[in-house]
């Protein structure tokens, strides 16, 4: 099993944990050493998910699981989409873009 954490952006850190059958998420939590490596985070509130999908902490665990620890959002993927299409100027990108004189055609 491994337990993944992303501290901040571009970093991330990986703890591999040999747990016996019929593990927990919360006992590979803390056979992992995260709770003693970021003591701020308080693991137990934070939302947790095994590849991708949200799990609770009595879930229990199979072989190869990918525990992953989340950090809170700082900006609503909504609000950031909007913000980058208010950005690049709404028709200045995508399929209905002017296209430049000279250039092919598209198919």
């Amino acid at each position: 099993m491994l337990v993944v954490y992303s501290p901040a952006a571009r970093t991330i850190r990986e703890w591999p944990v040999a747990l016996a059958r019929g593990a927990t998420v919360l006992q590979a939590l803390l056979a992992s050493g995260l709770p003693s490596e970021f003591p701020q985070l308080d693991f137990r509130s934070a939302p947790v998910g095994v590849w991708g999908r949200k799990a609770t902490l009595n879930r229990v665990l199979r072989d190869q699981d990918r525990v992953e620890v989340y950090r809170p959002l700082k900006v609503d993927p909504k609000v950031a989409r909007r913000e980058r299409y208010r950005r690049q100027g709404g028709r200045g990108t995508g399929p209905f873009a002017p296209k430049k004189t000279g250039s092919p055609p598209a198919y």
